[in-house]
């Protein structure tokens, strides 16, 4: 896995795509959660500050050519609270997606949990920007466990506040709205998360992803899913999400 991880590094360092890894390609999904796992442990991010969950709407998998959900892990240092403000030129080809996200107040281990189990554990909900970065040229030559070894498109993310008193909210009609310099750019709810958001986090904690980084923990933050697809960003510009009950967020890239 060292060789997969360092050819992910040396594109992301390089500012370039990421090409397709011929024979070092992972074989299978499980062995790109394994070849994650290696990425996450170059960059000091074991345990991780979170995960993200893409492809939770049917649109997103449409879009990806998945035939489901795939997940990422997020690293400290590319979480930030809101307002931020960051510089475009960090990123590679950037854009933004708009996020219901969560963190845990209690520990998930690895597998199936029922759905009173997952409710438990959730401390806290909050609207929320991921950054991804458009790092892949033909997503069906570069593969899936590839795609997932180098964390699904996942740059970063902005965290707005958090709502502790979520358990009296309609989490699944939620709708939220990203705009981009003022203009509307696409809109969506809750429902599109797998039916419900919590069913996002179920899905994770019986991934393939939870049982790679030992289940998940209290204190993580895991981004749910977007509502929308990703919306590319052309240049310096600010990033507004807001989701009704939830309240805003936003990102300024100078």
């Amino acid at each position: 896995m060292s060789a997969i991880a360092d050819a992910i590094l040396a594109a992301r360092r390089a500012r370039q795509v990421l090409q397709p890894l011929g024979a070092d390609s992972p074989a299978d999904t499980a062995a790109g959660y394994a070849a994650q796992r290696a990425l996450a442990e170059r960059v000091g991010a074991v345990p991780p500050a979170g995960f993200k969950i893409g492809a939770t709407t049917k649109q997103m998998q449409d879009y990806l050519g998945l035939a489901g959900p795939a997940a990422g892990f997020v690293a400290a240092a590319g979480l930030h609270g809101t307002p931020a403000r960051l510089r475009y030129a960090d990123f590679h080809a950037p854009g933004a997606e708009c996020e219901v996200a969560l963190r845990l107040g209690r520990d998930l281990p690895a597998g199936t949990q029922d759905e009173a189990a997952i409710a438990d554990a959730v401390a806290e909900v909050f609207a929320a920007i991921e950054i991804v970065e458009r790092r892949y040229g033909d997503l069906g030559e570069l593969g899936t466990p590839t795609l997932i070894a180098d964390q699904v498109f996942h740059a970063g993310g902005v965290l707005g506040a958090p709502v502790r008193d979520w358990r009296g909210l309609d989490l699944g009609a939620v709708r939220g709205r990203i705009t981009v310099d003022g203009e509307a750019r696409g809109e969506g709810r809750g429902a599109d998360l797998l039916g419900h958001p919590l069913r996002a986090l179920r899905w994770l904690a019986g991934s393939e992803a939870a049982a790679a980084f030992g289940g998940l923990r209290a204190g993580q933050v895991v981004f749910l899913g977007s509502v929308t697809p990703p919306i590319w960003l052309d240049g310096p510009c600010r990033v507004v999400v807001a989701f009704d009950s939830l309240g805003e967020v936003s990102l300024a890239l100078d």
